[in-house]
């Protein structure tokens, strides 16, 4: 069994956008700036919008932090977007998820100036995705795709089976993992809440990528010996005999499957840490294409 260490080869992703900054700085480029907007105090959401502010910090991007209350309106939040979307100064911008409840979380993402959205959401980024255009893939399954890739896992002619259909992971994830090219070429399987026999299905699966939130969920029975097994998984778990009172858990019985799996994403330190290291890459894209369009 190979671990793939996610939080390793963000590093690495990280010193290489690192080093490409460098070379702007010294010939006298711009470089390049990500903001991130976030409503209200969610505790989680606070702290990961922390890390990418610090991520930016680390490989000498410019960054915004724009704070609003939970208080704040939809038409008080569009407006935010309008300002970001016009700012030549900002090269991509987030809004964090979720939104507080009288916000239309789907009027806020189609408001992003599309070469703006490095979380790759909007649908004409995600159409674009979807055709095998150039464009912004979403955060995780880009970083799930690049681990794959500096592994040198075998995706060509290999069974996919996908856990969980949200837009930001399992329906990306799925048609990703069956677009021409490597990592991809394979069969894929979609499963969700209405799924039947799921033990059935992932025991036939080369590769499983589950992103259904439901701790320790994969069990060592449902997945095959050689099985590749990648955890989006993250969920706190109520434990007391931990000082912080809480793990971090994912969706996979780690102990168990790490057994008879090929390779495998720890969590922490698997896909997290991949998600923010790829947001700045898209960073770095929306910076270059930016580039391109003046030049134009």
């Amino acid at each position: 069994m190979q671990l793939l260490d996610g939080k390793k080869t963000a590093e690495d992703i990280k010193a290489e956008i690192a080093a490409q900054v460098q070379i702007m700085k010294s010939n006298g480029e711009k470089v390049p700036h990500l903001a991130a907007v976030i409503v209200g105090n969610d505790g989680a959401s606070l702290t990961y919008v922390g890390s990418k502010v610090k991520a930016c910090e680390r490989v000498g991007f410019e960054s915004t932090l724009v704070k609003l209350p939970s208080t704040t309106s939809e038409t008080e939040l569009l407006k935010k977007i309008k300002e970001l979307n016009e700012d030549e100064n900002i090269d991509g911008f987030i809004v964090q998820l979720p939104l507080p409840e009288q916000i239309d979380e789907q009027k806020v993402l189609m408001a992003v100036n599309p070469s703006k959205d490095v979380d790759g959401f909007h649908p004409e980024n995600f159409g674009k995705m979807a055709l095998d255009m150039s464009t912004f893939i979403p955060a995780t399954p880009f970083g799930i795709l690049e681990l794959l890739e500096r592994y040198g896992v075998e995706t060509q002619g290999k069974h996919t089976v996908v856990i969980g259909r949200s837009h930001i992971v399992g329906r990306p994830m799925s048609i990703l993992m069956g677009r021409k090219g490597f990592p991809g070429n394979s069969t894929v399987t979609l499963t969700h809440s209405y799924t039947k026999n799921i033990a059935q299905i992932t025991t036939q699966a080369d590769i499983i990528i589950t992103a259904l939130g439901v701790p320790n969920y994969l069990k060592a029975e449902m997945v095959k010996d050689g099985a590749v097994v990648i955890d989006v998984g993250i969920t706190r778990v109520a434990d007391e005999s931990n000082e912080k009172g809480y793990v971090i858990t994912g969706d996979v019985d780690f102990v168990n499957v790490s057994k008879k799996a090929s390779f495998i994403t720890p969590v922490p330190g698997g896909v997290g840490p991949m998600t923010i290291a790829m947001l700045l890459k898209n960073t770095l894209l929306a910076r270059e294409m930016k580039i391109i369009r003046m030049k134009e």
